[in-house]
């Protein structure tokens, strides 16, 4: 019996390392995501930790402090507003990433069900000619065996 060809296999077969390109990109770029979320808490969290420590100081230090932490939060505040841009993005570049993986997905899948039907017609249409090759065998030994035993009794 010969072997089963799929004239689309190629197709199938771009599909599935195309998915798992998209799916490394889309896992590296949550990566990303996290790392830049946890640089965002740990902004936040350090000008929490400088207000609560400057709040339990005494007046007279606390005002000083307080000037020198009003400077400071200028620029923290620009790097968590651009820490939050950066989230932003990430994020929508994160959505289309997984819509892509999903169409990709759907489309190779898609394939994989054609594959499994013409490959099971493949092997009925074998299993049908192998049939028909037995019958004819069987036919053929039939129709011999009955001209030999004819042909003792003349």
């Amino acid at each position: 019996m010969r072997k089963f060809e799929w004239r689309l296999q190629r197709v199938l077969d771009i599909k599935k390392k195309e998915e798992q390109s998209k799916r490394a990109e889309l896992l590296e770029l949550t990566e990303k995501l996290a790392s830049t979320r946890s640089e965002l808490l740990f902004q936040k969290k350090i000008l929490d930790n400088l207000i609560a420590k400057i709040s339990s100081r005494e007046h007279n230090q606390r005002i000083k402090q307080q000037e020198l932490f009003l400077k400071c939060s200028k620029t923290n505040n620009e790097r968590i507003k651009v820490l939050e841009k950066k989230i932003k993005q990430l994020e929508s570049k994160q959505k289309e990433i997984i819509k892509e993986v999903l169409k990709i997905k759907r489309f190779k899948e898609g394939l994989e069900k054609l594959r499994e039907e013409a490959k099971k017609k493949f092997f009925k249409k074998a299993e049908k000619l192998e049939q028909k090759e037995l019958d004819e065998r069987s036919t053929i030994r039939f129709v011999r065996s009955r001209a030999g035993n004819e042909h003792h009794q003349v």
